[in-house]
């Protein structure tokens, strides 16, 4: 635990648009935490009383099913709020884990309120970043009626390509460290029926590997493929 700096504050757009003194009182009252790729910061059930910010890298939100397979819900960046859900005071519904070495910024949820009640400006963007997740679940729920494992496997990486991709002569590059494995718990599938999906993709041109990345060589068509055009 260590206190922040104005530094951990700077080019975050969801500081930028706190008023001046709001940002300085919450930086009176935020810490911040180190995680290791994988540690855990919270697991479902846990009587959290920290509000956490991604200050760097990246965080997965998941759930266990009762059968004990894990399932990825989201993965949060920079600048994203991890578990503003928590203001009802009610154990974490959700677990974290660091998908890659990051820093945590954190308040303690009443400290957070007190400051809340003196800005509305601030509780709107933690209202419309409420909203935002909300609106991811709903995409999630549409994803789970009975289509072809191979038609959701494409949509989510036409998603991935979408959030994370960087254009190059190849294709569009999604810039995260995604291994077989992670993508069938996102996906609540098995590995091995996804590693069939995605050298069939590879076959069909729609896919390439290239240093441990994922290349879609063009979001387009794999847009095409999972909507049946």
């Amino acid at each position: 635990m260590a206190k922040v700096s104005d530094n951990d504050f700077s080019g975050i757009p969801l500081f930028e648009k706190i008023n001046k003194s709001t940002l300085k009182l919450m930086q009176t009252k935020a810490f911040k935490i180190k995680l290791t790729k994988g540690e855990e910061l919270f697991c479902e059930k846990d009587k959290v009383d920290k509000i956490y910010i991604v200050l760097s890298g990246k965080v997965t939100m998941y759930k266990i099913s009762e059968d004990g397979q894990k399932r990825v819900i989201y993965i949060l960046g920079r600048g994203e709020f991890i578990n503003e859900v928590i203001f009802d005071n009610l154990p974490a519904s959700i677990s974290c884990e660091a998908f890659e070495d990051s820093y945590i910024l954190y308040f303690f949820r009443n400290d957070l309120l007190k400051i809340m009640a003196g800005d509305f400006e601030l509780t709107h963007i933690i209202i419309n970043s409420m909203a935002k997740k909300i609106r991811r679940l709903y995409r999630q729920l549409k994803n789970t009626v009975p289509i072809k494992m191979d038609k959701k496997l494409a949509a989510k990486l036409w998603k991935l390509s979408r959030d994370y991709g960087v254009e190059t002569k190849e294709g569009t590059v999604i810039d995260l460290n995604i291994s077989i494995t992670y993508l069938a718990e996102m996906l609540g599938s098995t590995r091995e029926t996804i590693s069939r999906c995605m050298n069939n993709f590879e076959k069909k041109g729609m896919i390439k590997f290239h240093h441990k990345k994922i290349i879609v060589i063009d979001p387009k068509v794999m847009s095409m493929y999972f909507r049946g055009v």
